[in-house]
């Protein structure tokens, strides 16, 4: 399962370089399937396996100039200190199990997981659902209040689920402030890399963090992502966008059908014993 899950991450970065985003998507739960990481352990894992590749992806766009500065900007610095401020004083603080309905017990890895899968599946419905052409054809808009707003929901998402956002930031970027799906990919690449990396710094203390299989993973995705890139450069963005919407629905659903049913037969099993 090991080398699937190495493999696994290579894909991590091939994603994040053809679409800019899912990197996160793909990084916890192959940790926490493959590499059987706990999924709040995976969080923290992800937010520097995803902001070190879209950093490097980020540099790479920027020189094409397919990066919207204005916009990373500020959408950067609101969902910053919002993702900081969750993970350095509101994570610590939750407790392993939420809560019990009767003998079924909902856990901090649980609760973790559904609304990570949850979350997902209302990405993928705005993505496949969208109208590609006033998406693709018409000129960024910047909207402050907006962005500020957006910024502070993906930090929330960032701070509690370790992902880099990039499931909700494409839509975000396509959808409401109008930026062509090139240049929100590069947008994209540099609010995840400033979300990731600040989010992991405020979980230092908290993990004792095995370096050596963090970075070999890190590596793995930095490679990928050129490949992505590559890839990218020859297929339309429109086809980009419906192409991730399925996908993150497929992987959302996955996650709530193997959580819930995992966890049944738990139970199952303790009461037949």
């Amino acid at each position: 399962m090991e080398i699937l899950g190495y493999v696994a991450a290579l894909f991590v970065g091939v994603s994040l370089g053809l679409i800019g985003g899912g990197g996160s998507i793909l990084t916890v739960p192959v940790l926490v399937y493959l590499f059987h990481i706990s999924p709040l352990m995976a969080t923290s894992y992800s937010l520097f396996i995803v902001g070190t590749t879209s950093l490097v992806g980020a540099v790479k766009n920027y020189y094409k100039g397919q990066i919207s500065i204005r916009t990373s900007v500020v959408f950067g610095s609101s969902s910053i200190v919002t993702v900081y401020l969750i993970r350095r004083l509101v994570i610590p603080l939750i407790p392993k199990v939420i809560f019990n309905i009767g003998s079924f017990e909902v856990t901090q890895n649980l609760l973790t997981m559904l609304v990570f899968a949850t979350l997902m599946i209302f990405a993928s419905f705005s993505m496949v659902r969208s109208n590609s052409k006033e998406a693709e054809s018409s000129p960024g808009i910047f909207a402050i209040e907006k962005i500020i707003l957006y910024g502070i929901m993906i930090g929330l998402v960032t701070g509690f689920l370790g992902a880099g956002g990039g499931f909700l930031i494409i839509p975000t970027l396509v959808l409401i402030m109008k930026l062509p799906m090139k240049q929100a990919i590069g947008t994209s690449l540099l609010i995840i890399a400033f979300n990731s990396l600040i989010g992991f710094t405020g979980d230092f203390g908290h993990f004792e963090l095995n370096w050596l299989f963090l970075l070999a993973i890190t590596a793995l995705a930095i490679v990928g992502l050129f490949i992505g890139s590559a890839l990218g450069a020859k297929i339309k963005g429109q086809r980009l966008k419906k192409g991730f919407g399925w996908f993150v629905l497929v992987m959302g659903l996955y996650i709530i059908f193997h959580e819930l049913f995992y966890n049944y037969i738990s139970v199952s099993r303790f009461h037949f014993k």
